[in-house]
């Protein structure tokens, strides 16, 4: 199949896929007759091996380290369980963070309707708020 087929099967555009051939994620294609790239279903299942961890947010370096592993026959499962559980933490931290922010904002909006909203200077205005928390 060409690579218009690969990114309509696996979803992924063929300028990433062909950035994907460049940096070794994917292995470099045959080519027909007239050099257009071939791909066959191993390429479709590493292509949505890696589209599906990119998804998941995973590093271009943990795809890399998975995949190796699979090329040396070795199964990758517990190291990406391993990433699967990290990646977890790190996006329940990044909720506890965005929801801190979301409290800080709405306290610095109600506390903002209590002051002018035409001070030039922004010296007794909520901008002087918003320069404190700097």
């Amino acid at each position: 199949m060409k690579i218009q087929e690969l990114a309509r099967i696996t979803g992924v555009s063929a300028k990433t896929i062909r950035y994907y051939e460049e940096i070794g994620l994917l292995p470099e294609p045959a080519r027909g007759e007239n050099n257009y790239r071939q791909y066959d279903e191993r390429d479709v299942e590493r292509l949505r091996l890696v589209a599906g961890a990119r998804r998941l947010d995973l590093s271009l370096d943990e795809i890399r380290e998975i995949l190796a592993l699979r090329e040396r026959r070795e199964a990758p499962c517990r190291v990406l369980l391993e990433r699967l559980a990290r990646k977890a933490d790190e996006v329940a931290e990044r909720i506890r963070a965005l929801q801190q922010m979301e409290r800080d904002l709405r306290e610095l909006y109600a506390l903002g309707l209590t002051f002018p909203t035409d001070d030039v200077d922004g010296k007794h205005c909520v901008c002087h708020l918003v320069s404190e928390r700097a």
